[in-house]
């Protein structure tokens, strides 16, 4: 079964990224140097500030989706520790 991180990034305007890789590190490195997503490549550097798993590919999407329809609000309170995330099916 392949293993994935759901992680969020902080772009260096401030915004948030959120998306899921196997190895972070790599997709943070991939991510500034312009190869990474459309949305961060005019918002380099980036920074992990949240991270969730190993978990499978699959809850890695579902959770993925999951964290894209919060609010940016929420998703500060759940960087910082203070939004419990939902426990896995």
């Amino acid at each position: 079964m392949k293993r994935a991180h759901l992680y969020i990034l902080r772009c260096a305007d401030g915004t948030l990224y959120t998306g899921i890789a196997a190895d972070v590190e790599q997709r943070v490195d991939l991510h500034n140097r312009g190869r990474g997503a459309k949305y961060t490549r005019s918002r380099a550097p980036v920074a992990v500030v949240y991270r969730e798993g190993p978990m499978s590919r699959s809850r890695a999407l579902r959770r993925e989706c999951e964290v894209k329809r919060l609010t940016r609000a929420q998703k500060q309170a759940l960087i910082a520790g203070r939004l419990s995330r939902p426990r896995p099916r």
